[in-house]
């Protein structure tokens, strides 16, 4: 039988009360730390959620740094070239509130930050954010409310950053996944050329 939790007694009365230190954790502005994890962060995770509720996670990446300070409770994260679906973004036009975690590889702790975000179309701290000659078109900017760091737990349980643990190779590759559930139309052996050296050269446009 499948027992359902439904209310918020019956969530703490099974997980029970969280340790003072993980509630006294959460700064609503940047320590220098942060600042330092930041500059070191090449990959982070948004989330986000839709008017109607509904939510999308999206992954974010560039060299160490990418996520810029602005100041004290500001950063802004930079657009780059993609598949154009923007499902975030249409969740951010309905509802600024946003989550990130930051990741630092090698690295089991993270860092976490909540606010709100708005979409910035050019600014002047773009000049900064250019990669391999690329502008962003946009930039996400978030207003912190929460910052704190997150334990390892998940990440030590997963062995996500254990070499000896990959298997790569457990699922289809990238090209054969597109073939069989995105365009049958396409040849195998075009989808794995576009998958291949040359999308890694087209990153960045």
């Amino acid at each position: 039988m499948t027992v359902e939790i439904t209310s918020h007694e019956e969530l703490r009365e099974l997980l029970g009360a969280p340790l003072p230190r993980a509630v006294t954790k959460e700064r609503q502005a940047m320590h220098e730390r942060d600042r330092q994890w930041l500059a070191a962060s090449p990959f982070c995770l948004v989330a986000t959620a839709g008017a109607d509720g509904a939510c999308d996670v999206s992954p974010k990446g560039d060299p160490p740094g990418f996520a810029l300070v602005l100041d004290d409770t500001t950063i802004a994260i930079p657009e780059r070239p993609g598949n154009r679906r923007a499902d975030g973004y249409h969740n951010i036009v309905d509802n600024p509130h946003v989550g990130l975690i930051f990741l630092i590889p090698g690295r089991t702790d993270t860092l976490r930050i909540n606010g709100r975000a708005r979409l910035v179309r050019d600014a002047p701290f773009f000049d900064d954010m250019v990669v391999r000659g690329h502008r962003p078109v946009l930039a996400i900017v978030v207003e912190i409310e929460q910052i704190f760091f997150h334990c390892g737990k998940a990440f030590l349980r997963s062995e996500l950053w254990r070499p000896e643990t990959w298997r790569p190779d457990a699922v289809p590759s990238r090209a054969r996944l597109a073939k069989e559930l995105e365009v049958p139309t396409e040849s195998l052996a075009d989808l794995e050329v576009y998958y291949g050296p040359a999308y890694e050269r087209k990153i960045y446009g």
